[in-house]
């Protein structure tokens, strides 16, 4: 049964900048190829960092120049900061570069073997409280909920990222406009924009309102070629709050997230059948 059409894709070569967009792209069981191919390491506090807490990288965009092959290793993706300087990833100038942008000493990595649990382990928080780190991570108000940490893969309680990967929980998020356009007519204030999500794959949903993505999880969908499994909704960070090209800093929008969908928009999924997916095909759940 068809429930939506695939209408964008994004792949973000480098965990929190800006991404690109795609025709088509190979998924295989750690998502899009390419996609968090590099992550930058917060040498401060300790950890794979995002704009979680270094919302400046959203003002960098990350493509990569040389084809990206389906299989082998990857190519080095060039970073463009917000004056218009590129410059590789690998380039010795690059973290420094980088960390003068963001205020803070960053280095810059490829992906490391999953058995590097060194590297992956999360850094030093900024409360010495949980529920204030927490609270501050994920963009919440005293007297609003918390999400269920327990629902994450476990890898991720003691992970910045899961190990092998620069991914906070699953390889592949699906959004739909639907949800945005759902919030965008309930909280006219703010602009709830698909740059401010980060959604691998957008799709047009079968239905024109509320959260259809939200009935998805348990379930299986195909796109093009590739078996997704969705594996849960996908609770909203902090991030999402932060200026982003011409979008302005707006806590307004977890707030909405919050009152409408208890925090969540958009769902993580898991690659059971890898394929090729492209703009314009079928959405299909199959059970």
């Amino acid at each position: 049964m068809k429930i939506a059409t695939l209408t964008e894709i994004h792949r973000y070569p480098v965990k929190s900048m800006q991404g690109e967009r795609l025709a088509s792209c190979p998924v295989a069981t750690d998502g899009l190829r390419g996609d968090r191919g590099w992550a930058t390491r917060d040498e401060v506090r300790g950890g794979i960092e995002g704009a979680r807490k270094l919302p400046s990288l959203l003002g960098c965009t990350a493509r990569y120049v040389e084809p990206v092959p389906d299989r082998g290793p990857l190519p080095v993706p060039e970073i463009e900061l917000p004056g218009g300087a590129r410059l590789r990833a690998d380039a010795p100038e690059a973290a420094p570069t980088l960390s003068k942008h963001v205020d803070r000493e960053l280095t810059l990595w490829p992906r490391q073997p999953a058995e590097d649990l060194a590297h992956y382990r999360r850094g030093a928080p900024d409360h010495k409280d949980l529920m204030d780190e927490l609270r501050a991570v994920f963009g919440r108000l005293p007297e609003e909920p918390l999400p269920d940490i327990g629902s994450f893969p476990r890898e991720t309680l003691a992970s910045s990222t899961l190990p092998g990967t620069y991914f906070d929980c699953y390889p592949l998020f699906l959004l739909t406009r639907t949800s945005l356009s759902t919030l965008q007519s309930r909280h006219e204030s703010s602009r709830f924009d698909p740059l401010r999500f980060r959604p691998n794959l957008l799709l047009e949903s079968e239905e024109r309102e509320g959260f259809p993505e939200s009935a998805w999880v348990g379930k299986r969908v195909r796109v093009g070629d590739a078996v997704l499994r969705i594996a849960m909704e996908c609770p909203r960070c902090v991030m999402t709050t932060h200026a982003v090209a011409d979008l302005p800093r707006d806590p307004g929008v977890m707030r909405a997230l919050v009152k409408e969908n208890a925090g969540n928009i958009g769902v993580y999924a898991a690659v059971e059948t890898p394929g090729t997916v492209r703009e314009g095909e079928a959405v299909e759940l199959i059970g």
